[in-house]
């Protein structure tokens, strides 16, 4: 009896396994760790975005002097570039108050696009358009939470979603190395066979 070959994917995978579940682990951990502290999340995850809008704004500064000579737009570049630069700045110098401008962007996107979103599957109407219906209405429901509750909310909001997110990934992570981990088991229970 012939056995199917182990996808090239999977098998590339047959020795790192253990680091998947390892770096699933630490993710969650962190995760859990930013949950605790949701405050001190919040202003970290405030520091590197405001830092890498300093460091976006450094680059096109950069590129705006390398292309001095091309009309298309250099001017523009390298006012992009400065503004990049200074708002960086001041979310790096004022963290908590680049929270609540943060805070305030998100509730405005939800509310936006979850108003989109439920118009768009009322209108289309498309197989299963409920649960677009269904994310609308909670998008929009988190961005009214988020108002209501500013700006007490942009003391949490930030650190709450990277917690949650670190967490999920981690978890994810752990959940992706042991499908890996049994599927690799089965392969080789079946090439025993």
């Amino acid at each position: 009896m012939a056995t199917l070959p182990l996808s090239p994917e999977i098998a590339v995978l047959r020795h790192s396994w253990g680091w998947l579940v390892a770096l699933g682990i630490g993710l969650a951990v962190l995760g859990l760790i930013a949950l605790a502290m949701v405050p001190v999340a919040t202003v970290a995850a405030v520091l590197v975005l405001g830092w890498l809008m300093v460091l976006s704004g450094v680059i096109e500064v950069v590129q705006a002097v390398r292309v001095r000579r091309w009309s298309g737009g250099v001017f523009l570049h390298l006012i992009g570039g400065v503004l990049g630069i200074l708002v960086g700045l001041l979310v790096v110098t004022h963290p908590v108050a680049g929270a609540l401008v943060w805070t305030l962007l998100f509730a405005s996107f939800f509310m936006v696009i979850g108003i989109l979103r439920a118009i768009a599957a009322i209108r289309l109407k498309f197989l299963n358009w409920g649960w677009a219906l269904f994310d609308g209405i909670v998008s929009v429901a988190l961005g009214i939470l988020l108002w209501a509750e500013w700006p007490w909310s942009g003391l949490w909001f930030l650190g709450l979603t990277v917690g949650i997110s670190l967490l999920l990934r981690g978890w994810a992570y752990v959940m992706f190395a042991l499908a890996v981990r049994g599927m690799l088991a089965r392969h080789e229970v079946r090439q025993a066979a």
